[in-house]
Formats: C-alpha cells, structure tokens, sequence
C-alpha cells in the first residue's frame, strides 16, 4: 500500500523519519510504498531555477528518501509549490494513498510549517486517512512522543456510520496492535435515551466490536463515558495511554464538517497520543 509523508525536511520530522520502529509500525500496517512530500510557499522563488526546486530542498529530500529506503520501502519524493493541506490531499489522491502521515511539530528552514493550521486543514479535508504522528521536544532535542505507533488503540466511537468506517482500520491494524480500548462517550445526560428496545445499549455493541477484534488476536476492552466527547476521549487517554487514538473524522451531525472542529481537531490539538482520523467512505 501507499502512504503519502509530509516533510519540511525539518530535525522534528527527520527525527521521525529515522525512527525504525515507527517505519516498521507502517510496514506492518501495510505500508511498502511512500511518496515523500514537501510543498513551499509560491512566493519563494530566490535562487531556485524556473520549474526546478532549490539545492537545499532536493538534499533534504534526498537524504530523507535514503533512510526510508535503507528501511526497506520504496520511495519517490516531490516538492512542490502552493498550499499545503491542498497539494498534500492531491498527491494522495494521486497515488491513491492508503494513508497520509504527518508530524504534528516541525519547522522548515523555509518557514513552512506543518503543525497548527497546516495540520488542522489537512484534518479538515483529508480524503485518505491521517495519521498525525506526535514529535516532542526535550532539552533542545527532538523525540517521537509514541514510537509503537499502533501497540495501544483507543477507539472513540458515537456508533455513526463514519465511526463504523473508522473500525475498518483495524483489518490493517491486526498485525501491530496488541491492545485496544473502545469507548463510546454518550451526551451528559442521554445515555439512557439510547437504552432501548429498538437500540441496544453501548456496553452491548462496543462488546461486539470488542469480540470481532479478540478473535483477530487483539486484547479489547470497553469503556462507555458521559459527559463531553472530547474532554471524556482525553481522560480516557490519561487512563488507557494508547499509542494511538482511532477515531472518524465527522460523526453524527448536519454540519460534518463543523463537527470536525469541535471533536477530532481538538483531540488532535490536545491529545499526547498519535492520532488516526479516518474521513468517510463517500468522501473518497
């Protein structure tokens, strides 16, 4: 499969790259092709020949591609000139990526930066699954925050149809993860509105979802929250400490797309872990 990798040839970024275990966690999601990105601003022309792209720009992307491919993956790389979010999205589809991966900390000798907006919009309009991997910074040094990028799953869910989509992950997910934990939070005061006869109970379906990931060798438990989805999602955070939280990109709502802003992006935003965000199936 193909993965889409954004780069500002940043050390946070060539700090991710050159962890082997986050690259064998994409392999074992499937990943054995990946298109290495970067896109500068239309504005920065200065010493870069007309059509061609700048020294300093093809040795990064160079010296990235070579450590994916000492990894084992096959790699072409891209740089490229507009908006990111825009031109990252394109090339996806493209490719017909199975997923896009970006850093959520970074900055480029170009200034363009992939964290904030960049990654906000990539979230907001991705038409492939992304996977916002967490880089920190300690004593001037860059880390990845997660290197098993998909041992521990924390699976949120409102048991919409984007959400459904989202637990397809785990047909690439059987062989990396090890654990996952499904929660459904329900609105503060609604849960017992969905206990019915016609709906059965959240502890009943996430004990299905639970039951299909045990008989694929994956350790599931469930956990079912009141209150605020994204404050209960980072709590359960705290308690679970997943490698990564799985999770739909717009769920139960006439404003998709709004919906976005106040649960994913915010996790996204907030969240230690990594984060996949895996957009609708009609989307694509």
């Amino acid at each position: 499969m193909h993965a889409v990798y954004a780069t500002d040839l940043s050390d946070a970024i060539e700090t991710a790259i050159n962890s082997r275990t986050c690259l064998e966690c994409l392999k074992r999601y499937g990943i054995d092709k990946v298109e290495l990105v970067t896109v500068t601003s239309p504005n920065i022309t200065a010493g870069v020949p007309t059509g061609g792209i700048g020294k300093q720009t093809q040795r990064g992307l160079d010296r990235q591609r070579r450590i994916l491919e000492d990894a084992g993956l096959s790699v072409s790389t891209r740089a490229v000139r507009g908006t990111p979010h825009r031109r990252i999205n394109g090339v996806a589809e493209q490719v017909d990526a199975a997923l896009i991966v970006v850093g959520s900390r970074g900055q480029s000798p170009l200034e363009q930066r992939y964290i904030g907006s960049t990654v906000r919009n990539i979230a907001r309009t991705a038409v492939r699954p992304l996977l916002v991997q967490r880089i920190g910074e300690r004593d001037d040094e860059h880390e990845v925050e997660r290197e098993h990028l998909f041992e521990r799953v924390l699976y949120a869910t409102d048991f919409s149809e984007n959400a459904e989509h989202a637990f397809e992950q785990f047909e690439h997910l059987e062989t990396p993860t090890q654990e996952a934990t499904l929660l459904h939070v329900a609105p503060p005061g609604r849960r017992a509105e969905s206990e019915t006869e016609d709906v059965p109970d959240a502890e009943v379906r996430l004990g299905k979802l639970a039951d299909k990931l045990e008989g694929m060798g994956i350790d599931a438990t469930i956990a079912v929250r009141e209150g605020e989805a994204v404050e209960e999602i980072l709590a359960a955070e705290s308690e679970f400490d997943p490698t990564t939280i799985l999770m739909g990109s717009r769920g139960k709502s006439r404003l998709r797309r709004l919906l976005l802003g106040s649960t994913s992006q915010d996790v996204i935003a907030q969240s230690n872990a990594n984060v996949l965000v895996v957009p609708p199936a009609r989307v694509r």
